[in-house]
């Protein structure tokens, strides 16, 4: 399917939608719910907390009401893309993007992306963590990890990424809203990769500002989410 050329009525006043989806986050959340909030975009951010077992659900609740903010709760654990999922039913604003409820991804830097929205430039635009920015080292493993799982989406998509499993995919809410996302965990970067390259779309890559945490801060994926990404990569490209 191709889809037109960016047309939204009021360019000028366009609303980004943040969904941030929160599993045992404790000890972020608060820092980066500040961090979203402190962009100077208009925006509205939609919390979803995925059933966490520590004081997540707590100090959301303690929040004051705000129109900015939406807080959406899971009585069982489901998964990143689950959580996605529900975010993007609640979804009101123009351009949509995902921010991941630790600090590896900083807000500061959505005007980058931003931009091309607001020039009518693009329909998707992907934040790099590889692509030339100065950037905290990251381990070997999930350095290449990630660049081998680019390369692979790369072959079935025929898109040219340097960061196929980057959290920072902004893209236009009215194309968002038409993907089904299927899977429940991880899997939701290459699926959504998948499904937006399929239906060619103007895409960009802007550099980004990434700063890895490790497993004693938090870090939830693991190796064998790698695998299962491989997976999705064939059978979201190949048998969809």
């Amino acid at each position: 399917m191709r889809l037109n050329s960016f047309q939204i009525k009021k360019s000028w006043l366009m609303k980004l939608s943040v969904i941030i989806p929160a599993y045992n986050e404790e000890a972020t959340i608060l820092t980066i719910l500040e961090r979203v909030r402190a962009v100077p975009i208009d925006k509205e951010i939609i919390i979803v907390n995925d059933c966490s077992r520590d004081r997540t659900r707590e100090i959301l609740e303690a929040l004051p009401a705000a129109p900015d903010l939406k807080i959406l709760h899971h009585e069982r654990n489901q998964g990143k893309g689950a959580a996605i999922r529900t975010g993007q039913a609640a979804v009101t604003g123009d351009v949509v993007i995902i921010q991941d409820a630790d600090l590896e991804y900083d807000p500061a830097e959505y005007p980058k992306m931003w931009k091309f929205f607001h020039e009518r430039q693009a329909d998707a635009v992907f934040g790099s963590r590889y692509s030339g920015n100065e950037v905290m080292v990251d381990t070997f493993i999930h350095y290449y990890g990630n660049r081998f799982l680019t390369m692979c989406s790369n072959l079935l998509t025929n898109l040219h990424l340097t960061d196929m499993e980057t959290c920072y995919k902004m893209v236009r809410a009215d194309i968002f809203k038409q993907v089904t996302i299927e899977c429940h965990c991880f899997g939701f970067e290459p699926e959504i990769t998948a499904k937006l390259a399929k239906m060619r779309l103007r895409i960009f890559e802007v550099p980004i500002y990434y700063e890895p945490r490790n497993y004693d801060a938090g870090k939830k994926i693991t190796w064998r989410d790698g695998f299962k990404a491989l997976w999705y990569i064939v059978k979201f490209n190949l048998l969809r």
